[in-house]
């Protein structure tokens, strides 16, 4: 081979990679650009995800081995990595309460239920209905139980059906049974007897 044919190769080879390179560094010095790149943000809080998911669940809950309550939900979310760890039924809830006989002595539905687990405390929401032993239905937008404190209580109306008369107002405290309650600002109008 010739010279002139060793130079003229040489060329081609050195063309070649020089158009591959600048193909390279075209491809490549756009990524390394000072622009802002959109990514996903990661998840760094392990509280924003539940550890567990539950559909179409029945549960029993008891203490001291002893059941105390049914619970039943379509959805049922746990969150016990949160800084307070709670459960959420975001699609509604009905729960029974059972006395020592395992009866249920009163029972509460709502469109949304939270549960805050170190507080032992439920706030219902939605078309929330209990009902007590005594057959009284109790309907209002919000209702709180503290397990703790053994009480039932709400600021909002409150509408409560017996068997004689329909009880209105806004507020009330009751035990837990909801066997004795104050209403703390009554409406409505209430048959007397003459």
């Amino acid at each position: 081979m010739s010279l002139n044919q060793k130079n003229q190769t040489y060329l081609k080879t050195l063309n070649i990679t020089a158009a591959f390179l600048a193909a390279v560094m075209f491809v490549l010095f756009p990524a390394c650009s000072g622009k802002d790149k959109k990514l996903a943000e990661a998840i760094a809080e392990n509280d924003t995800l539940p550890s567990m998911k539950s559909l179409g669940v029945t549960t029993l809950i008891s203490d001291s081995g002893i059941t105390r309550y049914r619970i039943k939900a379509q959805k049922w979310l746990v969150f016990d990595k949160a800084d307070t760890p709670y459960w959420e039924f975001p699609k509604g809830i009905y729960l029974e309460k059972f006395n020592m006989e395992l009866e249920a002595e009163a029972t509460v539905e709502a469109d949304y239920a939270y549960y805050n687990e170190p507080a032992q405390r439920w706030t219902l929401r939605g078309n929330v209905k209990a009902l007590n032993l005594q057959g009284e239905q109790f309907e209002t937008p919000l209702l709180y139980w503290d397990q703790k404190e053994e009480s039932v209580y709400s600021d909002s109306s409150i509408v409560i059906i017996r068997e004689a008369s329909i009880i209105q107002g806004i507020g009330f405290r009751s035990n837990q049974e909801m066997t004795q309650y104050t209403i703390l600002r009554p409406t409505g109008v209430f048959p007397i007897k003459e």
